[in-house]
C-alpha cells in the first residue's frame, strides 16, 4: 500500500539526512484577499524581488531531486496564477516526485482539469472558507470566488482527481462547519477543518481577530468522533510523556522536510523562514548539508518552559510560531497552552506558564 512504502521510504532515509519532502511556493500572489491570510501585504510583491523564472525552477527542482526529495507540496499565494505552472507542474512529475497541490480552486478550468487527470497528483487540496456565497466572500473578500470554487471543485471531482477539501476554522464561519462537512460528503470528497490561525509571515497578529477561543474549538471537537479518537489516541501514546529539549526545534523540519519560496530562498519550513539561504547565490546541497543544519542545532535555554512540559507532544506550539507572535521562540503561546490542557482534559492557569 501507499502507506507501507511511504514507512518504508522514511526508515530507509532514517539518519541519513536526506530532504525527502519539501513545499515550494511558486508564488506569493493570489487572485483573493482572504481576512486570515499568513501572506497579508505580500500578494503583489514590490518589482525589485523578482521571483523565480520557469528556467530557475527547473533548476532548482533537479537540485531537490539530486539530494534525494521524493514528495513535493506546490503552493502559494495562488499558484495558478503563474501561467507557467503546469510547465513546473509537468516538470517535477517527469522527475519522478509524488506531488501534492495546493489552490484556491478559483482559477480551474476545464483544460486545468484535464491536465491532472492526465498526469494525476496525490492529492489537491482546495480551501473551502463557507458553505454560503455571504461567508464564504466575506471571507475572500472577492465577489464571485464562491461560484468559481464550486465550479473548480466540480471539474475536480468529474474526473476522479484525488481531492480534499479543507477549512481554515474562525468566527466567520465556524457556524457553517456541519454545512461544509455535508458538502464534501455529498461530492464524495475528505474534508477537514483546522482552527489554528497564524500570524501574517510579517509578524502581525490581525488574523488573531478571527480565531475561535480554546474552549469552542474544544467543544466542537468534541461533537466530531474522528478529531476525540485523534486526542484520545495521542493521550494514550503520551501520558506525562516530555520530550528531550536538547534541542529547541523537535519537529521534522530541517531533518527531512524543508521550504521553498518564490524568491529562491530555502528555509526549514513554511513559518520558519528566517534565517535563510539564497539559491540564487548558492546551491540547495549546500543549503541543506552546511546551513539548515545549523538552525536544527540552536539549543534552548534553561527558561525554556515548553521543554519542561508534559503535554509538549500534544502541543502546536512551535519556536518559529512563537519568533512571529512575540519575538521571542521560546514564549510559550497562552492560547495554545489552554487549548492542549483543553483537549487533554488537564487543568490551566496563565501561571502555568511561568512555573
Amino acid at each position: 500500500t501507499y502507506d507501507e512504502f511511504s514507512s518504508w521510504i522514511r526508515k530507509k532515509a532514517s539518519g541519513k539526512r536526506v530532504p525527502l519532502s519539501g513545499s515550494f511556493e511558486l508564488t506569493f500572489r493570489c487572485n483573493l484577499r482572504c481576512v486570515h491570510c499568513y501572506l497579508d501585504g505580500q500578494h503583489e510583491p514590490p518589482p525589485e524581488l523578482q521571483e523565480l523564472t520557469t528556467a530557475e525552477i527547473h533548476d532548482i527542482i533537479d537540485q531537490i531531486v539530486a539530494e534525494g526529495c521524493l514528495w513535493l507540496l506546490l503552493t502559494g499565494g495562488e499558484p495558478l496564477v503563474r501561467p507557467d505552472w503546469r510547465d513546473i507542474y509537468l516538470y517535477a512529475k517527469r522527475k519522478g516526485l509524488i506531488l501534492t497541490l495546493f489552490t484556491n480552486g478559483t482559477l480551474i478550468t476545464p483544460e486545468d482539469a484535464d491536465f491532472l487527470a492526465a498526469w494525476r497528483p496525490k492529492m489537491v487540496e482546495i480551501s473551502l472558507y463557507g458553505a454560503t456565497k455571504e461567508t464564504y466572500e466575506r471571507i475572500t473578500g472577492i465577489p464571485g470566488s464562491y461560484e468559481r470554487c464550486v465550479h473548480g471543485i466540480q471539474l475536480l471531482v468529474d474526473r476522479g482527481i484525488p481531492l480534499k477539501l479543507k477549512t481554515p476554522l474562525m468566527t466567520l464561519n465556524r457556524d457553517e462547519l456541519e454545512m461544509m462537512q455535508t458538502f464534501a460528503a455529498k461530492v464524495g470528497v475528505a474534508y477537514h477543518y483546522d482552527p489554528i490561525l497564524k500570524p501574517t509571515s510579517d509578524g502581525s497578529l490581525a488574523p488573531y481577530k478571527y480565531r475561535l477561543q480554546p474552549q469552542e474549538i474544544v467543544a466542537i471537537e468534541r461533537e466530531d468522533p474522528h478529531k476525540m479518537l485523534m486526542w484520545e489516541k495521542a493521550r494514550n501514546e503520551h501520558p506525562d510523556q516530555k520530550v528531550p529539549a536538547r534541542y529547541l526545534y523537535v519537529c521534522r523540519a530541517g531533518i527531512e522536510t524543508f521550504h521553498l519560496d518564490p524568491y529562491g530562498k530555502t528555509s526549514m519550513c513554511m513559518t520558519a523562514r528566517e534565517p535563510n539561504y539564497d539559491l540564487r547565490a548558492g546551491s540547495f546541497h549546500d543549503a541543506w548539508m552546511n546551513f539548515i543544519p545549523t538552525i536544527r542545532k540552536e539549543v534552548p535555554t534553561d527558561g525554556f518552559i515548553c521543554g519542561k512540559c508534559s503535554l509538549r507532544p500534544l502541543c502546536p506550539q512551535c519556536p518559529a510560531l512563537s519568533k512571529l507572535e512575540s519575538g521571542n521562540p521560546e514564549q510559550p503561546s497562552a492560547y495554545l497552552c489552554e487549548l492542549t490542557h483543553r483537549r487533554a482534559g488537564v487543568e490551566f492557569s496563565n501561571s502555568q506558564q511561568s512555573e
